[in-house]
């Protein structure tokens, strides 16, 4: 689960993350009154809209600009609100604005000049441990950082067993060239930093950039934050925090209903039994010359309804041109599947694209049969290879 850049503050404060501070606004006027509060509480003369959207790169799409006064806050907070943000993470469509940011402005002058890093805290999965990516080149896209600049990327790998030491935050603080004061509160940000990470359950904790002020303080400028969705019931106050503005309503919709429903660019419609089998399949219709149009587990029960959900949420694609129902019958029976589908089909009427259903398992036997002699223009099989010639057949 995704958060908006202000959810994410609001968790790292909670652990004693330093954070630029800032009031969410819906439109214009909330936005001036926000700016007023914010000067207030801070003291800042000048403020940052920053559109909430769940995507990076917003300000090389105008979603972030700098306000020098109340009615430029007024005007811009105007602007951004409403608009389609297309950045380098949105499709060309872009993503509706529906609200924004007023942040304080952090980089003040002072004894010293202000400087940008970027940090990261994400699972390693080819070691199983934590890590932490950082890098002096802050501001900028970490994909162009690795790729043109690799020796600038440093990590920091946490032995579960013990959690990070002082030693590792020091060593970060160390390889970012600071010292004095700005070194001490790098320290303490990182340690607070990974804290919130392992205690909040996130899968990502991304701060593009981490600030060094004028004055060595080190804050998060922006939070991108991932909450893995298999420990929201530990945290039913996050759960609270999801925005399904911004999320698939496909994808959304499927979740309603009990569907494992992630949406793909191909043209093939899959309806399978086990994310393992579902990675096979999708292997399947790509080796049949097709591509997958979504992933699609519908779990260990496939009864009529399921089914006709599936196809539902499948056929809301206008992209597919075939579905595969791919099946393997061990707790639920191929033949009660068989069914499920004939009746799915009966009640949703002609489906206009080709169906190949492959049941295999329990009862697989009498399932084809059913499926065959159900007059409905089903194409049975039995073999993978043989569902995979009957998908390259419709498409070609």
């Amino acid at each position: 689960m995704n958060l908006h850049e202000y959810q994410g503050k609001d968790i790292l404060a909670g652990f004693g993350v330093r954070v630029q501070r800032g009031i969410v606004a819906q439109n214009a006027d909330e936005a001036v009154e926000a700016a007023k509060k914010l000067t207030e509480e801070t003291g800042t003369g000048w403020h940052v809209i920053k559109a909430q959207v769940h995507a990076g790169g917003r300000g090389k799409g105008g979603g972030v600009k700098l306000a020098k006064n109340l009615e430029e806050v007024k005007t811009v907070a105007g602007q951004i609100i409403g608009m389609d943000l297309v950045t380098p993470q949105t499709s060309a469509e872009g993503k509706r604005v529906h609200q924004v940011l007023v942040a304080e402005d952090v980089y003040y002058p002072g004894d010293s000049e202000p400087d940008e890093f970027y940090m990261s805290v994400l699972l390693n999965r080819g070691t199983g441990r934590n890590m932490i990516m950082y890098s002096t080149e802050g501001g900028m896209d970490i994909e162009t950082v690795a790729e043109e600049t690799p020796h600038l990327i440093f990590t920091e790998e946490v032995d579960p067993a013990v959690g990070l030491l002082p030693f590792q935050a020091r060593r970060v603080a160390f390889n970012l060239g600071l010292s004095g004061l700005a070194f001490k509160e790098m320290t303490k940000f990182v340690m607070s930093l990974y804290t919130a990470y392992v205690k909040s359950d996130s899968s990502l904790f991304e701060i593009n950039p981490v600030l060094k002020t004028s004055d060595d303080k080190i804050l998060a400028v922006d939070a991108k934050v991932t909450i893995d969705d298999n420990a929201l019931y530990r945290h039913k106050d996050y759960e609270a925090l999801r925005d399904l503005r911004e999320e698939n309503p496909i994808e959304v919709e499927a979740k309603e209903v009990g569907l494992n429903y992630v949406d793909l660019d191909g043209n093939v419609g899959c309806m399978v039994n086990g994310a393992g089998l579902a990675m096979g399949t999708m292997d399947l219709i790509k080796q049949a010359g097709g591509e997958p149009a979504n992933f699609l587990d519908v779990g260990g029960t496939a009864d009529a309804a399921r089914v006709e959900a599936a196809f539902k949420i499948i056929l809301k694609d206008p992209a597919v041109k075939a579905i595969l129902i791919n099946i393997f019958g061990g707790i639920v029976r191929c033949d009660r599947v068989a069914q499920g589908v004939i009746d799915a089909y009966k009640n949703m009427g002609n489906i206009e694209v080709p169906i190949i259903v492959r049941l295999q398992g329990t009862n697989a036997d009498i399932a084809k049969e059913l499926i065959d002699n159900s007059g409905l223009a089903v194409l049975s099989a039995t073999e993978f290879q043989e569902a995979a010639d009957k998908v390259q057949e419709v498409l070609s």
